[in-house]
């Protein structure tokens, strides 16, 4: 198999082009894990923030509906959700709820972040566009914004 590379203009450097389709099944699993996720900080929230939280959810559906359709007209089979994901930390009250939320739509903005480094200039477009909506959930179950949503940053 060859391996596809493209030349980084600010590094003048070769780097490996990223493929759309596994850009696109990482973002489809991110949108899986958040659906799951959502189901078990639902059980801990009520009010406003559980109408958040549906909301939430519903969009995480939608956005797994898009992604699969992207991925079959790309003639691939998108991947299924499991049946069970790992949660990062146990979830037992609002607080830990909402931070759970946090986590799993900064998982979608970092997925997101991976489609943006396609070489299809409508996907990155899909990609960058793509990750607005989970970056601002974050910052509303973190109750504060980052600098570069989705970006590892040394601290």
């Amino acid at each position: 198999m060859t391996r596809v590379m493209a030349t980084s203009a600010a590094a003048g450097r070769a780097v490996p082009a990223v493929r759309a389709v596994p850009a696109l099944q990482a973002a489809l699993a991110a949108e899986d894990a958040a659906i799951f996720g959502y189901g078990v900080a639902g059980a801990h929230l009520s009010g406003s923030r559980m109408s958040a939280a549906e909301q939430d959810w519903t969009v995480h559906n939608e956005a797994r509906d898009t992604l699969t359709a992207m991925i079959s007209a790309l003639g691939a089979t998108p991947v299924a959700a499991q049946a069970f994901y790992r949660l990062p930390f146990e979830v037992t009250d609002a607080a830990s709820a909402a931070k759970l939320a946090a986590y799993l739509e900064e998982g979608v903005t970092r997925a997101y972040l991976g489609l943006v480094a396609v070489s299809d200039r409508r996907l990155r477009a899909f990609g960058a566009l793509a990750m607005q909506g989970p970056a601002e959930r974050a910052a509303f179950w973190r109750g504060t914004t980052e600098a570069f949503p989705g970006l590892d940053v040394p601290g």
